[in-house]
């Protein structure tokens, strides 16, 4: 291959892969193409993306991003996995996709450049929460204290009517209303 060629495929990387915060690397060896085919599909629903490429090329194109700390992984066959909304999303997906295809072999993910190595790591990335999910617990935990606080507040005046409308209904069914003391 010319270096010329070389360089426009580098170039072709960087553009797909610009912007990616995380990726999941996988070895597709062994699937035949019906099963990568149906791969394909079922993550192209998703938004994700599957881009086989030439390792020495890919590492290339990593180099100053996000992803460059994947080039250790860039060996042999290897596709890399990128789109939807974050790097979790990508590794939930193809770990439910994978249950029980082993033909698949997770080599490792990142996020942020955060790495995570092999099976394991694919799996426990799969086991974060999306940034949506991340947020979400954040304004939960912001809010808790201060809907206590108003819980404490409201509390004793929830109980004042409460007690106003027992003795209204006493009085109202002609009931004599006694002092405890």
């Amino acid at each position: 291959m010319s270096k010329t060629i070389k360089e426009m495929i580098v170039k072709e990387y960087k553009n797909r892969f610009h912007g990616a915060t995380g990726a999941v690397l996988v070895e597709i060896r062994g699937m035949d193409a019906s099963m990568n085919n149906a791969m394909r599909t079922t993550l192209l629903e998703k938004h994700i993306r599957v881009s086989v490429v030439k390792n020495t090329l890919a590492r290339k194109a990593f180099e100053g991003t996000k992803l460059e700390g994947l080039a250790k992984y860039l060996v042999g066959p290897t596709a890399v996995l990128t789109g939807a909304e974050s790097a979790v999303d990508i590794a939930r997906e193809i770990v439910a996709w994978a249950k029980d295809k082993e033909s698949l072999q997770f080599k490792g993910a990142c996020i942020d450049g955060e790495i995570f190595e092999g099976k394991v790591g694919v799996e426990r990335l799969s086991k974060f929460p999306t940034r949506v999910e991340a947020l979400s617990t954040v304004v939960t935990l912001y809010l808790s204290p201060a809907r206590n606080v108003v819980g404490a507040v409201v509390g004793p005046g929830r109980k004042a009517v409460g007690l106003v409308k027992e003795i209204q209904r006493k009085l109202e069914a002609g009931e004599t209303i006694a002092a405890k003391v």
